[in-house]
């Protein structure tokens, strides 16, 4: 077993063991433990009682977070002519449509979203083996395909999230930078988790939310209860 650097001693003194605390608790606890020089990602691990090899207790969703993710996105436009001017309007970094699809074909995917249009998914469709493996397929339920292009370009780069519960359950995101106020981390994280309320299951029985727990890259997590969230 690795031995414990100074730093990671000293998050670790300042979380009581045993203890789970409130979200507003946490969210100003995580800045104090984290020791990294970059600016790290807060994340946040909810365990849901849900089973996701039933697709009835799938649990998939959009949130916008409130004081955006902090993080730059790359966001792709393929798109028809008529909804270029929009798309760059919005803030697109890329906007096009064959030109691109031929990238796509031959191994370009330096992109974070795609967003697109029903009218082209008869064309992208064929891209499914390079996107698909690496989350970038657009997809109407996550807002990614939609006639209104520079509305949802302007919401992912302000903070809109797609986000699905893996295969252990968990539903894993960032919601800010550690250089965000403890309220702003507040804001989002709450946002985050009241979004996963509202997307419970009918066919969830029994206790939705095991878990809660933020951390920030290279931090120790922090448990929060779940009781205390509302």
């Amino acid at each position: 077993m690795s031995k414990l650097t100074k730093n990671q001693k000293l998050a670790l003194e300042k979380i009581e063991a045993g203890k789970s605390y409130s979200l507003k608790e946490a969210s100003a606890l995580v800045k104090e433990i984290t020791t990294t020089k970059f600016d790290a990602s807060v994340d946040i691990d909810v365990r849901l009682g849900v089973d996701p090899r039933k697709s009835n207790q799938m649990v998939r969703g959009v949130v916008s977070l409130p004081n955006g993710t902090g993080k730059s996105v790359r966001v792709l436009a393929l798109c028809t002519p008529d909804a270029e001017a929009d798309a760059k309007a919005a803030g697109a970094d890329y906007v096009g449509l064959d030109e691109y699809i031929e990238k796509i074909k031959g191994g370009w995917t330096d992109v974070d979203v795609i967003i697109t249009m029903p009218s082209i998914m008869g064309k992208i469709g064929a891209l499914g083996r390079v996107l698909g493996p690496r989350g970038l397929m657009p997809n109407p339920k996550s807002g990614t395909v939609t006639n209104e292009v520079g509305k949802a370009v302007r919401e992912v780069k302000q903070g809109k999230i797609d986000f699905k519960v893996d295969k252990f359950g968990i539903v894993h995101t960032s919601v800010g930078k550690i250089s965000f106020t403890p309220d702003a981390i507040f804001e989002n994280a709450k946002t985050f988790i009241d979004t996963i309320i509202k997307l419970k299951p009918t066919t969830s029985k029994g206790e939705y939310i095991k878990s809660i727990y933020l951390s920030s890259t290279m931090s120790p997590g922090i448990k929060i209860d779940p009781k205390q969230v509302d």
